[in-house]
């Protein structure tokens, strides 16, 4: 189960950044007919209300290979990724749901911007500047992901736009000082833009009036066998980091980085998710499997660096994630128990989907020796990460 395929890929483009160079390899997807080439751009529909009577569009995002990222515009969420696999079949390899009314009442967060906040913030508090925060406690006796709330359950304004290489919509939501206990105004934008050689890139941004914290990201579960398709334990995953992060039993940072090699979070190597999420390990009982932030090699400063692989080797897709991001949390859905029914009306099981969130690193504002995550007025928030696909032969 541990022998990799090829871990080349094909040029991915980036947002208007030089291609990223791959070599053989991987499968060039069929070409597109031309009825879905005619289909390329960007369309928008009504999508449902929430509860209060905001509208909520979603945004469809279609390149000219077919390729389609659905965005909606409650939470910013991923809603579906068609991707082709290597016989160039399309299928949507995100978890979600069919309808509005799930998104605004579970927990799992499935694609959406995850802020102001992402990961877990200690018992719910913090001190910036010496003063004390005080946040809401929605993962006892944390604070998780901005709170019950967050950036998840607010509708976006939204704009579309497409380029000759791209696709995509911007969207920006003004968090006011003082939501879920946070200090100063936060005005973020996120944009999203779909490639023609099949990159999803989301590039966020943020300015406040007042100093705060913010760790934002995209909380997308993928099974790259398809939405539905089982669990993901066969999925070979490769992680371009040397240390994680160990956490407590409830799931906050010990404080100190610890070597992956030896361990079942070593993924120097393309490995198997499902070959040693059994192990008997004390942070896999904490963590009810992987949920834990791995150090990305050369991440955290200006520049895309590789963070990641996935493939399924039944269908050939393979994710390739880049980011500047200091962080990636790997998240195997431990919590997924059947109850919920996603877009293609399965029920979701624990590990039928796994996350790959750049990000820093959990309870930053109360661990000194992790990167910082403060934002102070006059600063401007910049991180990026592109999940680019391709197939192995």
């Amino acid at each position: 189960m541990q022998q990799s395929p090829s871990l080349t890929r094909r040029q991915a483009l980036l947002g208007g950044a030089a291609a990223l160079a791959g070599t053989a390899g991987l499968a060039a997807a069929p070409r597109a007919t031309a009825a879905v080439a005619a289909a390329r751009g960007v369309t928008g529909e009504p999508w449902g209300s929430t509860g209060t009577g905001d509208q909520v569009t979603r945004y469809t995002l279609r390149n000219a290979a077919g390729t389609t990222a659905r965005i909606l515009t409650l939470g910013g969420v991923l809603q579906t990724l068609e991707v082709p696999d290597r016989r160039g079949r399309l299928r949507n390899v995100t978890l979600g749901f069919a309808s509005v009314e799930p998104y605004l009442v579970n927990a799992p967060n499935f694609g959406a911007i995850i802020g102001r906040y992402a990961n877990r913030i200690a018992n719910g508090a913090f001190t910036l500047d010496g003063a004390a925060y005080l946040l809401p406690i929605n993962n006892p006796p944390n604070t998780l992901h901005g709170g019950p709330v967050g950036f998840a359950r607010r509708v976006w304004s939204a704009v579309p736009f497409t380029t000759p290489t791209s696709m995509g919509v911007r969207l920006s939501y003004v968090d006011p000082a003082g939501e879920a206990g946070f200090p100063g105004t936060l005005s973020t934008l996120v944009t999203y833009s779909l490639t023609e050689d099949d990159a999803l890139r989301i590039a966020f941004r943020a300015t406040t009036d007042a100093p705060t914290v913010v760790n934002l990201t995209n909380h997308a579960y993928f099974n790259l066998a398809g939405e539905g398709a089982g669990d993901v334990y066969d999925t070979l995953l490769r992680v371009h980091a040397k240390r994680y992060v160990p956490i407590d039993a409830v799931s906050i940072p010990t404080g100190r980085l610890a070597p992956v090699h030896g361990t079942p979070f070593d993924f120097a190597t393309p490995t198997a998710i499902g070959a040693r999420i059994r192990n008997r390990h004390q942070q896999l009982d904490n963590g009810r499997g992987y949920d834990h932030s791995f150090e990305v090699t050369g991440g955290g400063g200006s520049r895309l660096v590789r963070a990641a692989e996935a493939t399924d080797p039944r269908s050939g897709r393979r994710l390739t994630v880049w980011t500047t991001e200091p962080g990636v949390q790997l998240y195997t859905g431990n919590f997924l128990d059947g109850t919920l029914r996603g877009t293609s009306g399965r029920a979701y099981r624990q590990s039928d989907g796994f996350a790959l969130e750049t990000q820093h690193f959990p309870d930053s504002p109360n661990q000194p020796g992790f990167p910082s995550t403060v934002l102070r007025p006059g600063q401007v928030y910049r991180t990026t990460t592109v999940y680019a696909f391709s197939t192995v032969r």
